[in-house]
């Protein structure tokens, strides 16, 4: 199983989505088998047009969009979303 990430370089809410899924995964080995494509959206503006999303990180399986980082939540939020989204992926 594989993920597709659309992120921007520099942006705090990308980089901390990426701190926190490796903090998940020290405690949840099972959600390092997750693999993730990250697309730098300003890179591939053509590929990132084709998903629908307003804000990043935004993670997808296939077309189907699972997160979506919102500026509102705080860390722990933001965790706990992510969190949700491999556990259920691990679950199925």
């Amino acid at each position: 199983m594989k993920l597709t990430a659309f992120i921007l370089p520099g942006c705090p809410y990308c980089i901390q989505a990426r701190e926190l899924i490796a903090e998940l995964c020290a405690g949840h080995p099972e959600y390092a088998a997750i693999g993730i494509e990250w697309i730098d959206e300003s890179a591939e503006p053509q590929l990132a047009d084709r998903y629908d999303y307003y804000r990043v990180p935004s993670f997808f399986l296939g077309e189907e969009k699972l997160y979506e980082a919102s500026p509102l939540w705080s860390r722990a939020r933001a965790k706990e979303k992510l969190n949700a989204m491999f556990a259920a992926l691990t679950a199925k």
